[in-house]
């Protein structure tokens, strides 16, 4: 039997970390061709993972530019994908998640007809703002897509009423589970000097990121205000803070918590180092989704810098707490969970309603069966 060509895409360092698992999977099927494309919307962050997951790409567009806008990661990405399709004529083209490159991805391969699979589909917060713009890059390839692999079961009720075939839509998990757990079962000493100097064992840890486009400005400032009134008052705690790369974030970061000893703000880290620090944090503090399913898996809390979350099964199971970006109740919210061992151990002890760690092979599972019968 010939071999069903299909083609991967993503761009960003979570879309190769949550299809790390997939591409391994589908590399063991008997049934596909699969190759890589990689938009590198981020290029070096993304580059890490591969490496770690010994991944490789088999086509590399390098798109990222210095203050690349949305329009212009856009028009790049689909450009370089007209000629990756053009080269390898797959069936099927497989992306993830909400970023530009998912919307490209999908995009050109409903240009040139070819079946399209979605990984984490049907998150939704239905605010087209609330994620910016990764709510609207979900809904649109949501529209698109041929096959829909919903990480949870309400993620699969949403795209059931907005009428998608229930017959392609599988409830897979999640496959950042995957990743992770194959992640932290490594024996692993941090590669990062700052890190290396830290006594995990002297008081509480706090692992922080905060990067959405909708909390920079004000809302930052009243995050970072947050934080530093814990460190002033709790003389034991620590924060560390791995900074994105924008200047804008950076800039009201240092102004806030740069000279606090306590608050280690450092350099972005490769993905072991990131998540042995989390498996060694107390709390995560963050405006990320991903992290929302992580951290549960390896039972930290997680509080969640934002309004709304498109995760919202972790609500419902009690693993995450929305707590907006008012300084107060990032302060009260945090300082329960430090200083109330009912609460804490109830969040931490939550059963992670984000996946077993085998959603990668349902995922090859169902597309074996499907292109066997067709």
């Amino acid at each position: 039997m010939e071999k069903i060509k299909v083609l991967t895409v993503f761009g960003t360092r979570p879309e190769a970390i949550k299809m790390a698992p997939v591409l391994k999977a589908l590399e063991g099927s008997q049934v596909f061709e699969p190759r890589l494309a990689v938009t590198a919307q981020h290029r070096e962050m993304m580059d890490q993972v591969l490496d770690i997951f010994k991944v490789q790409a088999d086509y590399d567009l390098d798109i990222m530019r210095p203050g690349q806008s949305l329009s212009s990661i856009m028009v790049r990405a689909l450009s370089g994908l007209e000629e990756v399709i053009a080269d390898f004529s797959p069936r099927l083209l497989l992306v993830h998640g909400d970023t530009a490159t998912t919307f490209a991805g999908a995009l050109a391969a409903y240009y040139h007809k070819l079946d399209i699979g979605h990984v984490e589909a049907g998150l939704r917060t239905y605010d087209k703002y609330q994620p910016f713009p990764e709510e609207i890059n979900r809904h649109l390839t949501g529209v698109l897509a041929d096959h829909h692999f919903a990480p949870t079961e309400r993620a699969a009720a949403n795209l059931r009423e907005e009428r998608i075939p229930p017959e392609r839509i599988q409830v897979t998990g999640n496959t950042i589970i995957d990743a992770l757990l194959d992640v932290v079962e490594r024996p692993h000493e941090f590669n990062r000097e700052e890190l290396q100097e830290i006594d995990f064992q002297a008081g509480p840890v706090i692992l922080m990121t905060a990067h959405r486009r909708e909390n920079w400005g004000t809302p930052l400032e009243k995050i970072c205000s947050g934080v530093r009134r814990l460190v002033e008052e709790i003389s034991d705690l620590q924060v560390i803070y791995p900074l994105h790369a924008n200047p804008i974030l950076r800039d009201t970061v240092f102004t806030i918590l740069g000279k606090h000893p306590r608050v280690h703000l450092i350099e972005p880290l490769d993905y072991l180092d990131f998540c042995h620090l989390m498996a060694r944090a107390t709390i995560v503090l963050t405006d990320s989704g991903g992290l929302q399913e992580e951290a549960p898996a390896l039972d930290k809390p997680v509080l969640v810098m934002r309004e709304k979350t498109e995760r919202p099964e972790g609500l419902d199971a009690g693993t995450v707490r929305l707590v907006g970006t008012d300084e107060n109740r990032i302060y009260s919210e945090v300082k329960a969970l430090l200083e109330n061992e009912e609460i804490y151990q109830a969040m931490a002890s939550a059963p992670n309603p984000f996946g077993d760690g085998k959603a990668a092979q349902r995922i090859c599972n169902y597309l074996e069966s499907f292109y066997l019968c067709t």
